[in-house]
């Protein structure tokens, strides 16, 4: 690692009140950033005492409370004045409804039946499902139910109607069992480039439950075949705007039930960009980070 140069740049790397210090995975590039010039340091992202005006660049990072303030999280990110990614990007991606966007112009996307705050509850009468609320991280509110259980069809109306009652658009999507030999693929992009991708486990195993500000993954290197980087660019091709505008993108891929990989979730405001996981991936953030500075 090069020594750190005369700082020339300011950057905040954004976090909540509960990891005031960063997530462990989010400190990696500071000190790649510092070799480059660039002083980056982790700011609350409602502390009322920043100075957003003081930094170059805000890179959203671990601001995984902001679920449960969707609004608030919005209306500050319209405040910064030089945000990655752009305001407008956060507005979209964090409302999954998006995934509604992308399936019209073609992306393979998971099956999703939308419940709107002022539909009327139907549920399929068998197979398993997945029921979650349009606004969420960290699989909170997020459950899988055998609909042909009673009693978990029960908790899943249950879960639907608490989210409905509270104004909140619900997702109903069939569970995808090839993840639970395969996993997912999260496929990350810097700058518009391939990065590198890991491999996550298999996360839900019945109702939803209380889980903290995120729940703990099982994480491992994996290399993304052409197929799945092909469905990776569709997808980013279809960010309204351009992707070309994004600092950073995690394409999250289950295959379907023939095996051809589909979009699960299109992480472009606070993923986890596993930089620990992949030799050389801090670097490689870092040296994006500079690239928009120079912008």
């Amino acid at each position: 690692m090069s020594a750190p140069q005369a700082a020339t740049a300011r950057v905040a790397l954004v976090t909540c009140a509960e990891l005031p210090k960063l997530d462990v995975d989010e400190i990696a590039p500071v000190a790649p950033l510092a070799a480059r010039g660039v002083l980056a340091e982790p700011v609350v992202w409602d502390d009322p005492a920043a100075d957003w005006d003081a930094y170059d660049l805000a890179v959203i990072r671990s601001t995984w409370d902001y679920s449960d303030r969707h609004a608030e999280f919005v209306a500050w990110a319209e405040r910064v004045p030089r945000l990655a990614n752009p305001v407008d990007v956060v507005r979209w991606n964090t409302d999954k409804t998006y995934l509604r966007d992308l399936a019209a112009v073609g992306v393979p996307v998971v099956e999703t039946a939308w419940l709107d705050p002022d539909s009327t509850l139907t549920l399929p009468t068998s197979g398993e499902y997945v029921v979650k609320p349009a606004i969420s991280c960290g699989s909170r509110n997020t459950g899988r139910y055998d609909l042909a259980d009673s009693a978990q069809r029960a908790l899943a109306a249950g879960l639907a109607t608490k989210l409905i009652a509270e104004k909140r658009t619900v997702m109903v999507q069939p569970y995808q069992h090839a993840v639970d030999s395969a996993g997912e693929t999260a496929v990350i992009f810097f700058g518009g480039h391939y990065s590198h991708a890991i491999r996550k486990g298999a996360m839900l195993e019945g109702p939803a439950n209380e889980v903290g500000l995120y729940k703990e993954e099982d994480i491992r290197v994996r290399s993304a075949t052409d197929t799945e980087l092909h469905v990776a660019q569709q997808v980013l091709a279809a960010v309204p705007g351009g992707a070309e505008r994004l600092l950073y993108a995690r394409v999250d891929l289950v295959p379907d039930a023939d095996g051809h990989p589909v979009l699960l979730e299109l992480e472009l405001t606070e993923p986890s960009l596993f930089l620990r996981y992949d030799e050389g991936a801090a670097d490689r953030f870092a040296d994006a980070v500079v690239a928009y500075l120079q912008r």
